[in-house]
């Protein structure tokens, strides 16, 4: 009797209950302040709840097609470097972690950097996805980064990066560490350029990341309610033994206190970007003329005296 009762019970069961529908499941998205959106009104929202205005994460290919004009991008490959150089395991291999990502993702890492048109000027872009470990930065993402560079010098772009990231990757240790310096030292070839360099910060922005190549933009901008910052709100707090603000790490907080420019909706970046870049690029422009007339000023002067 036994046997038949464990048989047939969740037979039963399964009659009666009811089956979570996939398409219901893939019409609706929850937020964090509980809010249930409807897929569609939230894409066309640029992936933003209506209610609160909370900024949801984007893919970096989602990132990419709501930024560039008309969404019309090409990707720009970059050099993938050795695979967990340090063996590293913790409750699971690096290489197994690896996999996982770019499973989930598409991706060979967590950035990707992109080419395209923003305002009608020629940029290149790049941005990184937080679904990959964290969006953390390892030796794979400082090569795309330094690529990215590399493609803004070589074309004459200005360079413009969406920040999405943890920190630097633990699974490399000094080697993700070693990043911080070589991305630094790559925007300091986009200065001797003259070429405009623009960091988007956006939830999450910490560690290395904000240590770095994060806060070295000629112009930062972040989303509302980004998280921005180093160190942990509970490790500041715990160190100081002081009740920090409610909006402590905020864009808006961080913007108040001089850590940034400007604080922009998503939807307005491209035409933000756009327009700071045509006052920068034209400034440039008006400043190199200036110097060419100088100099033919001084070689007339010169020719004059002789």
């Amino acid at each position: 009797m036994n046997r038949i009762s464990k048989f047939i019970k969740p037979k039963i069961k399964a009659l009666f209950k009811k089956k979570a529908s996939t398409s219901e499941e893939t019409l609706w998205i929850s937020c964090q302040c509980k809010n249930l959106i409807f897929k569609e009104d939230f894409h066309k929202n640029f992936n933003c709840c209506p209610k609160c205005g909370a900024h949801h994460k984007l893919s970096c290919k989602e990132r990419f097609k709501l930024f560039f004009d008309n969404g019309i991008f090409e990707i720009i490959k970059t050099p993938i470097p050795q695979d967990d150089p340090l063996n590293f395991v913790d409750n699971k291999k690096y290489v197994d972690r690896l996999k996982s990502a770019r499973s989930k993702t598409g991706q060979d890492d967590a950035i990707l950097i992109g080419k395209g048109k923003v305002n009608n000027i020629d940029v290149t872009v790049g941005a990184q996805d937080f679904r990959f470990i964290g969006g953390s930065f390892g030796a794979a993402s400082g090569e795309a980064f330094i690529a990215g560079v590399q493609n803004a010098i070589d074309n004459k772009t200005p360079y413009i990066f969406f920040s999405c990231s943890g920190g630097q990757r633990m699974m490399e240790s000094s080697i993700a560490l070693m990043q911080m310096t070589r991305t630094t030292l790559a925007i300091n070839e986009l200065k001797k350029n003259n070429l405009p360099y623009i960091v988007v910060l956006t939830d999450p922005t910490t560690g290395g990341v904000t240590a770095s190549w994060g806060m070295l933009g000629d112009i930062l901008i972040a989303e509302p309610k980004a998280t921005i910052g180093f160190a942990g709100r509970r490790v500041i707090q715990d160190t100081v033994r002081e009740t920090l603000p409610e909006e402590f790490q905020t864009a808006e907080y961080v913007k108040d206190h001089g850590g940034i420019d400007l604080v922009v909706e998503r939807r307005f970046l491209n035409s933000t970007v756009g327009t700071l870049l045509s006052v920068i690029l034209k400034k440039s422009e008006d400043q190199a003329k200036k110097e060419a007339e100088n100099v033919i000023t001084i070689d007339q002067s010169l020719q004059s005296a002789s």
